[in-house]
């Protein structure tokens, strides 16, 4: 009886071990948030938000950041010979030795990240965002002889803040989203009986047809507050705003950037003491300008709509995050 038992024992623990053995290891997956960036520590509250909020969602998925501005990054290369002093402003080591897409993507490559989903934080289908969608095509074609040295399994990419073309989501329910997200800019203008007029970045290269719809939803959904949307490249200029400002009879505007951080464009372009800022240009005007410079993504509630748009595409990629 007892050779028996043993036997059966020795039976059993094999079967385990050969289970084990056989086990296919799971693939690393990792999260890149793609930010445009800032230079300005004050600005960088909102990525550091998003960030935050994405790491609350997923605490169990590795979480990486890249800014896809050039200017940018090379700024905070320089800042990074001299780490102590931005650490000691509150500038997380992350943001200090922030690096570019590619550079960030082979990073996770080399420590055994397969599947990868990227989340930009563009507000709309732009040539930032454009740039992000060809990076991870790239890097999605590699081939390799031997297909376990491929650098990934799959790289997927979350569509911006307005959505972009194509019918799988529609971007009308994502501009919708946004509209809703940012109520709390609406109660602060109807508090200054002021109208609200968002300054966002804009591009020269692609419509910019999403700013005019997302003006468009504002007046529909809020409609006792008039809201404008200009641009800092293309259309619609500071001049179609204020042709619609005054048409509205409002003598108080609320000025406040629209773009996910309020860096160098919003302290210079919104609301500096450049006699060509837009605060000025209003004043001019004959407005009393309620400047604020805060950052679509300081919103918890804007910020979260990243994180639903990153679950899509990790859902769409077959992608699953923990």
């Amino acid at each position: 009886m007892r050779k028996f038992l043993v036997f059966m024992l020795l039976i059993f623990f094999s079967g385990v071990c050969m289970a084990g053995m056989g086990a296919k290891k799971e693939d690393k997956t990792a999260i890149v948030i793609a930010s445009f960036g800032t230079t300005y520590p004050s600005g960088l509250k909102s990525i550091i938000n998003i960030l935050d909020i994405v790491r609350e969602e997923f605490p169990n998925t590795e979480l990486r950041v890249t800014f896809t501005s050039n200017i940018i990054r090379k700024k905070w290369q320089e800042r990074s010979k001299n780490p102590k002093k931005w650490l000691e402003q509150g500038v997380p080591a992350e943001i200090i030795n922030v690096k570019g897409i590619v550079a960030t993507l082979g990073q996770l490559s080399d420590e055994g990240y397969k599947n990868i989903v990227i989340q930009p934080t563009h507000i709309f289908h732009g040539e930032e965002f454009s740039d992000v969608l060809e990076y991870a095509r790239g890097l999605n074609s590699i081939k390799t002889i031997k297909e376990r040295w491929k650098p990934f399994n799959k790289i997927v990419v979350g569509r911006p803040a307005l959505g972009t073309y194509g019918d799988k989501y529609d971007y009308h329910e994502d501009i919708k989203e946004v509209v809703k997200a940012l109520r709390p800019d609406i109660e602060l203008a109807r508090k200054y009986d002021a109208a609200l007029v968002y300054m966002g970045h804009g591009n020269e290269y692609y419509s910019t047809g999403a700013y005019i719809e997302t003006e468009e939803m504002f007046n529909e959904m809020y409609p006792d507050v008039k809201t404008f949307i200009g641009v800092v490249e293309g259309y619609p200029s500071l001049e179609i705003v204020l042709r619609k400002l005054k048409q509205s009879g409002k003598k108080k505007v609320v000025l406040k950037p629209f773009m996910v951080v309020a860096g160098d464009h919003a302290s210079n372009d919104m609301a500096g003491d450049e006699p060509d800022s837009w605060k000025n240009i209003l004043q001019r005007e004959g407005y009393k300008v309620i400047p604020v410079i805060e950052g679509l993504g300081s919103n918890d509630a804007f910020a979260r709509i990243f994180v639903e748009h990153l679950k899509d595409a990790a859902r769409d990629g077959g992608i699953i995050l923990k």
